[in-house]
């Protein structure tokens, strides 16, 4: 919860409803002893869980560690772990990688091959590669990144990308260390750490992440919706009123599947058939349904 209001500026201030209370009951039920807690932009809550955690003596067995998702000045996400001050967003690549190695920092090419915030091909510049990533549901994204990996050699971990509680441990590796921070980056640096589980995200959390941010955006689909399309505002703000009155219902999970069919179809136009990676970002409606057909 701690990214929300962080994630950059032009994603939804909104991005998470995890509690640090139940990030770390899940944390516990998954049986993890090593948790790195990436908010967008922000050290806040790994400070926080810190507090919480000595103070709740049943916790006191997951060694919880910094780390920071960092958005770059092309609006593309890098991870920092181990980083023992907050770096700041909009800068360049190359100038969060220098001052992570300043802190003794390791970097991490999260979702490297995904539609709106990669790294793509300067994935390489990091020091380790997220060849699995449980939120890429599109799948494309992940198979461009597993022949990624092997053309250039990169050691390779996997990430949960958890932005609903039930997804946590989602994706776990194993770190060939002591469980401190100074060991775990250690054998990170030395690429002592291997792949233990991947599995993808399920349909209803999907569901969940993109209820929260749309019942929490208003404003920000407002702001939206009077730039780029200010004479449809009567629509969409009765296609959101009808949302409000039906978001439980079977309508809006079918709404979902046949999204996921269309993104599927640009993640393998993008990744496979050499189409403009940044033409998504955009979030031109007319210019996304284009490139489904």
């Amino acid at each position: 919860m701690f990214s929300n209001g962080h994630v950059g500026e032009i994603e939804s201030p909104f991005d998470s409803n995890v509690t640090i209370a139940s990030q770390l009951e899940q944390s516990l039920l998954a049986d993890l002893d090593v948790l790195f807690v990436t908010n967008h932009n922000t050290l806040d809550g790994y400070n926080q869980i810190i507090n919480y955690k000595n103070n709740h003596i049943k916790f006191s067995g997951i060694g919880v560690y910094p780390a920071e998702e960092v958005t770059t000045d092309k609006e593309a996400h890098v991870l920092v772990y181990g980083l023992h001050k907050e770096i700041k967003s909009g800068q360049s690549l190359d100038e969060v990688l220098d001052i992570a190695r300043d802190q003794d920092a390791v970097t991490i090419a999260p979702h490297p091959f995904s539609l709106i915030d990669a790294l793509r091909e300067d994935s390489k510049k990091c020091d380790l590669f997220e060849v699995f990533n449980s939120a890429n549901i599109d799948i494309y994204s992940n198979k461009k990144a597993e022949i990624f990996a092997k053309e250039n050699n990169l050691h390779v971990v996997a990430g949960s990308d958890s932005h609903v509680t039930s997804t946590i441990a989602r994706c776990t590796n194993l770190i060939d260390s002591e469980n401190n921070i100074d060991d775990i980056i250690y054998a990170l640096k030395h690429k002592r750490i291997s792949i233990e589980k991947i599995e993808y995200v399920k349909p209803k959390e999907v569901l969940e992440h993109i209820q929260f941010k749309i019942e929490n955006s208003k404003y920000h689909i407002d702001k939206y919706i009077n730039e780029f399309y200010p004479k449809s505002k009567f629509l969409f703000n009765s296609l959101y009123k009808f949302y409000l009155i039906t978001r439980k219902s079977y309508f809006w999970e079918l709404i979902y599947r046949m999204s996921l069919i269309g993104v599927r179809r640009i993640s393998r136009k993008i990744n496979f058939e050499g189409m403009d990676p940044y033409s998504f970002r955009t979030r031109d409606i007319p210019t996304i349904t284009r490139m489904v057909f």
